[in-house]
């Protein structure tokens, strides 16, 4: 069964990212093309979707099909990514909201 509490786990993450500080301290930091390579070449991660939190923050969702492995980095104006979350068995959902619905 599809895991649907994803999608709201991603929203809370995303308001909660807007509240961080523009260094996200205590976290995995590195400049946003060095994080990017090093999800691609030692995870085999590739960029699923991508936001904005608040007006100054970049949210970005990786994930490898082949083996389930997901990761969630924000990025700040200067280009410094942070690791925000990581974990296993990711899976993109293609929900469709009833007609006339929409999105929070």
């Amino acid at each position: 069964m599809p895991n649907r509490s994803f999608p709201a786990a991603l929203a809370a993450t995303a308001l909660l990212l807007g509240a961080l500080p523009a260094g996200a301290e205590g976290r995995y930091c590195a400049a946003h093309d060095d994080v990017v390579q090093r999800l691609t070449t030692e995870f085999g991660e590739t960029l699923q979707s991508i936001g904005l939190a608040g007006r100054d923050a970049m949210v970005e969702v990786f994930d490898a099909p082949e083996t389930g492995s997901w990761t969630i980095i924000v990025t700040t104006p200067t280009g410094r990514s942070c690791l925000i979350a990581s974990g296993q068995a990711f899976e993109n959902l293609a929900e469709h909201l009833p007609d006339g619905s929409r999105g929070a």
